[in-house]
């Protein structure tokens, strides 16, 4: 049985703060994956792009995502977790992947340190091909789309809760 929430989108989707109110009004414990891949590596997630790439950056939060093994979680992922198919399956295997649809406009409003925010993405992309790059692959796994640009985070987890049935 799929217990877990996974809620995915772009940096500044809001993932990690609805996470937290999910886990709250659910009861269910609450994980951010990006939290996890810089407690294994022992450091930020910029540093780790600085030090090491983007892609290595993505080779370590598939590691993370496929030894991830919980339920009944509030999942938050980092943004980039879509170009690992391996992981993504493996979350939507044990949990509702829930897509926090936020326009590019919203984003663009919402990052402001995109170039030191610890985005895994090749250092000559902009905000807006990151973008174009990403929604669809969102799109793809996404088992519950939720389009909450103008929505305050508490109206995003009630929405969560209410098309996900947890």
């Amino acid at each position: 049985m799929k217990t877990n929430i996974v809620l995915t989108g772009m940096p500044g989707a809001g993932k990690s703060t609805v996470g937290v109110l999910l886990a709250k009004i659910t009861a269910k414990e609450f994980i951010d994956t990006d939290i996890l891949i810089q407690t294994r590596a022992g450091k930020p997630l910029q540093t780790i792009l600085d030090e090491s790439g983007y892609l290595n950056l993505r080779r370590i939060e598939e590691s993370v995502l496929l030894t991830l093994a919980v339920t009944d979680h509030v999942i938050a992922t980092g943004g980039s977790v879509v170009y690992s198919d391996a992981g993504m399956r493996h979350l939507s295997g044990h949990g509702t992947v829930v897509f926090l649809d936020v326009p590019l406009d919203e984003v663009r409003r919402r990052v402001h340190d995109f170039s030191t925010r610890g985005i895994a993405c090749d250092p000559a992309m902009t905000l807006d091909d990151l973008y174009a790059e990403r929604r669809p692959l969102y799109l793809r796994y996404a088992d519950i789309i939720i389009p909450c640009g103008a929505m305050t985070h508490d109206a995003v987890a009630a929405a969560v809760i209410a098309a996900s049935g947890h």
